[in-house]
This record gives C-alpha cells, structure tokens and sequence, in this order.
C-alpha cells in the first residue's frame, strides 16, 4: 500500500498525481489519496510563501522542468497567472472523500484546472463544476465536506504529515518509509512490491 500524500498548490504533485494510479495498477500495488496542506509545514520551516518563490533562481528552474515534465509526460500545461493560489477548499473536498472511488478523478481534474488551464481551484464555482464533472452533486459534495463531521480530516491529515517528516510535496509513504518528489515514484512502488 502507498499513500500519496499531495497539495494541490504543488507542480510536481501534478506530475505525480496523473501517473499514480496507472504505475500502481500496473504494478499491483494499492494506492490511498492524502490530500494535506503545505501552509503549516512551510511555516515550520520559517518560510511565509513557496521556496520556488522566495529562492528565485530555484523558482525558474522548477517552472522550466515543469515544462519539459509535462511534454514528457502529456500533460496539460498553463503556467499559473498565480503561484500558490489557495487551496483550502478543493483540498477539504478530497480529505472528505479520499476513499471514495470518484475522489481519483476529482483530483486529476483540480490539478489538471490549476497548471493545465489557469484556473482559480480555490473558488467554490470552479469546485463545484469539478465535482459535477466527476459524477457528483456539487451542493451535496460541498455541504459533507464543510459538515462538522469531516471539515478536519484535513487538518487531520497536515497534522499526521507533519508527524511523518513530510517538509514538501509530492510524498509516497510505505510502512515507515518516505519517498519525496514526483521522480521517486516507481522506488516507492518496488517498496512496496517488496513489502507485500
């Protein structure tokens, strides 16, 4: 089993994310969502915005490999006019429904609308429609997520990642093991193969 933990301000949980399910299909390897929140743990860090933002010349360097990730990889591709926007919103909507079968196409389609098309995923119309897109009552799916019951699974989830060392995104954790960045996907798979 793998748990994929993500942000959806994250570019390279982009990448990760729209390859996952398929290499853990393949692999037969199961695969949990996690949806958490990079704000706590930058703040941890003593950082008030993104390290691409506040160290420049990582920052060009990641939007360019954001390029050429995606080419390899064909993904959709639209620089964001806003770099992070916030995320609070669809990120509650996937730690509501994490285990839900249709929270897989939820989250391809929020990151496809953040770094394929520009989109502002924080406001409640651009979820709604999502959820719409993948099978779901907008009003229904929003309410749940917001209800008292499961409004905190998120910071839930933030909490736990930062009780697993978890300082960025993308992650994969196996048992004890954590695996960082999109490029160390298919180690986290053979560890988990090795672990069944």
């Amino acid at each position: 089993m793998i748990e994929f933990w993500f942000e959806f301000a994250s570019t390279y949980s982009y990448v990760a994310a729209m390859q996952i399910e398929a290499k853990c299909r393949n692999a037969g390897v199961a695969r949990a969502w996690r949806p958490f929140s990079l704000g706590p743990i930058f703040a941890l860090q003593g950082w008030g915005d993104s390290h691409f933002n506040l160290n420049p010349r990582r920052g060009a360097y990641m939007w360019r490999d954001l390029e050429r990730l995606t080419e390899k990889f064909g993904l959709p591709w639209q620089r964001p006019s806003r770099f992070p926007r916030p995320t609070t919103l669809p990120l509650r909507v996937a730690a509501a429904f994490e285990d839900e079968p249709w929270c897989a196409g939820f989250v391809r389609a929020v990151f496809v609308a953040n770094f394929g098309e520009d989109r502002e995923i924080g406001e409640r119309a651009v979820v709604a429609e999502i959820l719409a897109s993948v099978g779901q009552s907008p009003d229904e799916a929003l309410r749940l997520a917001e209800s008292p019951e499961r409004r905190g699974r998120l910071r839930a989830n933030t909490e736990r990642a930062i009780g697993l060392g978890i300082m960025g995104a993308p992650n994969c954790v196996v048992g004890d093991e954590l695996f960082w960045g999109e490029e160390t996907l298919d180690d986290a798979i053979a560890w988990a193969q090795r672990e069944d």
